[in-house]
């Protein structure tokens, strides 16, 4: 028994060491001697790269509330036309990452860009473009990041309102209460944690968002990190850079946790039942239907059309962009890392189940902190920890092996399980709980081994949470940009590097047809993923 739990022991220390990689060479190299690069961005950039973070955070956050808490509020609470199909579209924008979108915007309202040529379809000849308004800088990162991340707010908090805010409106009434009382007073008190949690997820995108911010030239730490690796060859200041964004990253977190206290925000009734919905007439229906109709509109019809409409203006980029390598380097990356992350949350997942081990529960907790590392500061670590690490090797006469992580198909997939194990190991762990502990005793008094009770009962019970997991890793992957970017092989593309190759030349038209898939293919999977979610009735 004693070496059946050291089994799993071993790959629960095995994966928190993995995780562990980039957050103890940021902290190790934060400490090492100062570069003159470091020294001279102290002296002039630093304060700016942190002033643009901060300014980029504090808008998108409040777009993203705004969108996120109103749509959610409006397909919870009322009945209107579109209603039931608003309710889950509103996903869709999940599929265009937030530097599609800049391209998107600033194609559109560019000189002689697309609202040009509309303009002069209508009216005939004229200058329009000093009418047309521009949208850059500032203005055009915190629009492309809040149309495409307001998501994350309003996925939780529906799903709160769905199952928190049971009786709400009824105590609301008892209580003398009109409907924006209770809104304010209720129903938006209840569902605070999960409009944190939105809100911290949508900060930590848009803390560690890199094609948007560079497309538009705002000089943010995301956009330091790179410039201080690709231009100045200098990892250290790199490191130092990431450990700064690293810690505002933490430093959400305890202010959350400080702000939440001791409140409790729990139900004491263990029963649930459905709220009815409030039917809307005349203009408060009307303006219900066109809130979420600008909201799809905006954060995906938009820029979906935009695409299509440059493929088919510009088909000669068609023939120079090879559709089948794209998509099979795609899907390399995709069922290589779903395996790997998958196998290992298994792993884990049945050894906690297993062992009843503290000590397990608390590396697991650990191995789950991945996802709050940005991609870039991922890649830049690992670069640092395997250069260091060859190099030390190479002094001991054993040949360097840093090509095996860097430029690599294996440091793409070791970068992606970092970052996306703690979505693999939820995943699984929610399947599991959903299996009584009961199942596995009666199991094992049948004379089932582990591995039979493992492979006749969880596997059958946990097919769905497998697949779920797949498609939401998939997602991921086909939208993740900088970790992608850096650690790739040498004339390796996805769609999402493609397009930002192109856009990087200032080739936006080439851009549409890259871009057009990995919203394509997104979507497919977003669409997939919501018959499993909550918010599916």
């Amino acid at each position: 028994m004693l070496k059946k739990i050291n089994i799993w022991v071993v790959s629960s220390v095995f994966v928190s060491l993995i995780v562990a990689i980039p957050i103890i060479t940021l902290f190790s190299s934060f400490f090492n001697i100062t570069s003159d690069y470091f020294t001279l961005l102290k002296n002039t950039f630093l304060l700016t790269y942190i002033y643009n973070s901060i300014i980029l955070l504090l808008g998108v956050l409040f777009l993203s509330a705004f969108f996120g808490i109103t749509s959610a509020y409006l397909v919870s609470f009322f009945n209107f036309p579109g209603v039931d199909f608003f309710k889950w579209v509103l996903l869709l924008s999940f599929a265009v990452p937030a530097y599609i979108y800049a391209y998107s915007l600033t194609a559109f309202f560019e000189n002689y860009g697309t609202a040009f040529t509309i303009l002069t379809n209508i009216f005939g000849e004229h200058e329009y473009n000093k009418y047309i308004p521009k949208f850059d800088g500032y203005f055009g990162s915190i629009l492309s990041m809040s149309f495409s991340l307001f998501s994350y707010v309003y996925v939780l908090t529906r799903a709160s309102f769905y199952y928190q805010s049971n009786n709400l409106l009824e105590v609301g009434k008892n209580l003398g209460f009109s409907t924006r009382e209770s809104l304010f007073k209720i129903i938006l008190p209840s569902a605070r944690p999960a409009i944190i949690a939105g809100l911290s997820l949508t900060a930590m995108e848009c803390l560690s968002d890199f094609g948007t911010v560079s497309f538009f030239s705002v000089s943010t730490l995301t956009t330091g990190i790179y410039n201080a690796w690709i231009s100045f060859d200098d990892l250290n200041t790199a490191n130092q850079l990431s450990f700064i964004l690293l810690f505002f990253i933490l430093l959400l977190f305890l202010i959350e946790s400080y702000s939440r206290g001791g409140a409790k925000y729990h139900q004491l009734s263990s029963g649930f039942r459905n709220i009815p919905k409030i039917d809307l007439k005349g203009k408060k229906a009307g303006f219900a239907f066109i809130f979420c109709f600008l909201l799809l509109f905006f954060s995906f019809i938009f820029p979906v059309s935009q695409m299509i409409y440059w493929t088919f203006k510009f088909p000669k980029y068609i023939d120079d962009i090879n559709l089948y390598s794209l998509n099979l380097n795609t899907l390399i990356l995709v069922f290589t890392s779903s395996a790997v992350l998958i196998f290992f949350s298994f792993i884990t997942n049945y050894g906690n189940r297993v062992s009843k081990s503290k000590f397990l529960d608390y590396l697991s907790t650990f191995s789950i902190s991945g996802y709050a590392i940005p991609g870039i500061i991922l890649a830049v670590s690992l670069i640092t920890f395997f250069s260091w690490l060859s190099d030390s090797f190479n002094n001991l006469g054993i040949p360097s092996f840093k090509s095996l992580f860097i430029g690599s198909i294996m440091g793409l997939i070791l970068a992606y399980f970092v970052r996306f194990f703690s979505v693999s190991y939820n995943g699984i762990k929610s399947g599991y709980l959903k299996i009584n502990q009961s199942i596995d005793d009666s199991a094992y008094l049948l004379g089932y081994s582990k591995y039979k009770t493992f492979s006749k009962i969880h596997l059958p019970h946990l097919k769905n949470s497998i697949f779920l997991i797949g498609v939401l890793i998939t997602i991921e992957i086909i939208k993740e940009l900088p970790i992608t970017l850096i650690l790739r092989p040498f004339n390796f593309d996805t769609f999402a590097t493609k397009a930002y190759g192109y856009a990087a030349q200032d080739l936006l038209e080439a851009a549409a047809l890259p871009s057009l898939f990995l919203i394509g293919w997104a979507s497919i999977f977003i669409l997939i993923s919501s018959k499993y979610i909550l918010l599916k009735k």
